[in-house]
């Protein structure tokens, strides 16, 4: 059937000329299609990953039950299309919780292990792929494949960006938690060397850390932001479960973005001081430390009808320090800032994607808002920096990097990869990489 026009997350690009053909079981075979084909969960990617212009895209969002859960030992097994907050739903009245995730608990577990996706645990946990002990792939030529640890098809699957077939189900091993508070501790920093150590020190005590970074400051302030370090609270069991619900959505696109250079300095400002204490304890419930931004639906309206673009690059601890103060400074010179700013270190636990984007390093993420030409020129400067820094982007996040520059991140593994790519699987992203 014909849809309207489709868009990542990020509501750049726009696809005008796919059909989508929803999927409702994993036993089904793959329906006839032209073309190319590509699977698309809930849409969260930022850029054309998810997109297939041209072709069709096979949606799973009714391909979302739950097989199994075995609340002794935390196995659980789900159809792809299943999302995260399904997943938690379920497994966090038996005391078990997502072992790795990302920024928003409705990407579906097909999205997570196509874009072998990382969280602010990573240092301890490694990547989403890490916790799959097994999923099922469907290929167009019919084939059901039963992919496990140690296959070469497992490991182009997981951060294969959905092109080795069509993820039907995939069984995870949860974590164990006991409950669904978080205890955490914001400290206020003034650089990025405060924030290299802590972060060092924070990794061997904390499973969780991650800062906020205001990305206009300029100067001696440059860097400055927040470090958060949080664990699972280890009690008292007996707090009241924090509610699930949304607090607010926005309600229709503005015709013009609302972040702008005042309101973005405004708002940066205002967060850096919203804590004059220089660090601050406290338990939050998991649904505002992990995913802040769900209690908001459509968030992503806010950037108006041209969107915005995520530039998320991860950089080699040699060169990590300095590339960062580089983006930063270039940032601040342009006033093209964003305040959704994220800075990591990954840990040095090798990811079982070829394609998997974690690395040993740090990873820097911000979002503009599209203003056209000055934010596209702004982020090729920025891709300069991370190319002379040995870095890469995260093609999850990606709407418009050169070939040149994922080839460089990602070119030891790229042949052997596309050795797995089913041959009627496409995306825009990958053609835009390699055709």
């Amino acid at each position: 059937m014909k849809d309207q026009p489709y868009t990542s997350w990020g509501c750049y690009p726009v696809a005008r000329n796919q059909t989508a053909l929803p999927l409702f079981h994993r036993d089904a075979p793959l329906p006839p299609f032209s073309g190319s084909a590509l699977p698309r969960g809930q849409g969260r990617s930022y850029g054309d990953v998810c997109l297939n212009p041209g072709g069709q895209l096979l949606t799973t969002s009714q391909l979302d039950r739950m097989i199994h859960f075995d609340p002794s030992t935390g196995i659980l097994r789900c159809e792809a299309g299943a999302t995260l907050a399904e997943i938690i739903d379920i497994a966090l009245p038996h005391g078990w919780f997502l072992p790795v995730t990302p920024g928003t608990r409705w990407a579906s577990v097909g999205g997570a292990i196509a874009n072998d996706v990382h969280g602010k645990n990573h240092h301890v946990a490694g990547s989403f792929g890490h916790h799959v002990t097994q999923m099922e792939l469907l290929r167009s030529d019919g084939s059901h494949q039963l992919l496990r640890p140690g296959d070469d098809r497992f490991a182009a699957t997981i951060g294969g960006l959905g092109l080795t077939g069509l993820v039907t189900w995939a069984e995870l091993q949860l974590r164990r938690v006991r409950g669904p508070w978080m205890e955490s501790e914001t400290i206020r920093f003034d650089d990025l060397d405060e924030f290299f150590a802590l972060s060092g020190s924070s990794a061997q005590s904390h499973e969780y850390t991650v800062a906020w970074i205001d990305c206009l400051a300029r100067g001696t302030k440059l860097g400055r932001g927040h470090f958060i370090r949080s664990d699972h609270a280890k009690g008292p069991r007996d707090r009241a479960t924090p509610a699930n619900r949304q607090k607010m959505a926005i309600p229709f696109t503005p015709p013009v973005s609302l972040i702008n250079p005042v309101s973005l300095r405004l708002f940066n400002t205002a967060y850096y001081w919203r804590q004059l204490a220089r660090a601050k304890r406290g338990f939050v419930p998991y649904q505002s430390y992990f995913y802040p931004l769900d209690g908001i639906g459509r968030w992503n309206r806010i950037y108006g009808p041209r969107g915005f673009l995520q530039h998320q690059c991860v950089l080699p601890p040699s060169t990590a320090h300095a590339a960062t103060h580089a983006l930063l400074a270039e940032i601040s010179r342009s006033g093209q800032g964003s305040f959704l700013v994220v800075l990591k270190e990954f840990g040095s636990l090798p990811s079982r994607g070829m394609l998997s984007f974690p690395r040993p390093g740090t990873t820097l993420a911000l979002d503009f808002p599209n203003t056209g030409a000055p934010v596209f020129a702004l982020l090729d400067r920025l891709d300069a920096i991370v190319a002379e820094a040995g870095g890469t982007l995260y093609p999850a996040k990606d709407a418009r990097m050169s070939p040149a520059l994922f080839k460089s991140g990602y070119g030891d593994r790229l042949q052997y990869f596309q050795s797995h790519i089913d041959p009627n699987f496409s995306s825009a992203f990958w053609r835009r990489m390699t055709e």
